[in-house]
């Protein structure tokens, strides 16, 4: 099954604009307050929307805790590589193609071979490169 992103309802420029502004009217003392909703209304946004805008940017740039965009889409390839070396596994498992055991212990892969029967170079290849992937992730929220 393939999903598709969602279609964006606000051009990446208005973005943009939007959290300009709004982080500019945060910056003012006097006009802290309520600077979220006060450009959110005058750009025509939901006012949960722009703040969400904003919490993202703070993080993105550093100024607030949290995973940022570019850890988030590196996590969500990492998953999904690793749910397709999973799928593969088990068909190749199903097929009755691989009569081994491999574990992960400490970020090697041990293999013992069955029957004289070797693994699919394939699958240690594609394997090698999730565990190097994965010691190569920070340790965080997730």
């Amino acid at each position: 099954m393939v999903s598709m992103a969602a279609l964006r309802k606000f051009p990446d420029e208005l973005r943009q604009r939007a959290i300009r502004m709004a982080i500019d009217a945060r910056r003012d003392p006097t006009a802290r307050t309520g600077a979220i909703k006060r450009v959110a209304g005058q750009l025509g946004i939901n006012p949960e929307t722009l703040r969400g805008w904003v919490m993202q940017a703070e993080v993105d740039a550093g100024d607030r805790p949290g995973v940022s965009s570019d850890e988030a889409a590196r996590i969500a390839a990492l998953k999904s590589e690793n749910r397709e070396l999973r799928r593969a596994n088990e068909m190749a498992v199903s097929r009755g193609q691989r009569n081994s055991s491999a574990s992960f212990s400490d970020g090697v892969m041990n293999c013992k071979v069955s029957r004289g029967r070797p693994l699919r170079e394939s699958w240690i290849a594609s394997s090698s490169s999730l565990v190097t992937s994965l010691r190569s992730t920070p340790l965080g929220r997730y």
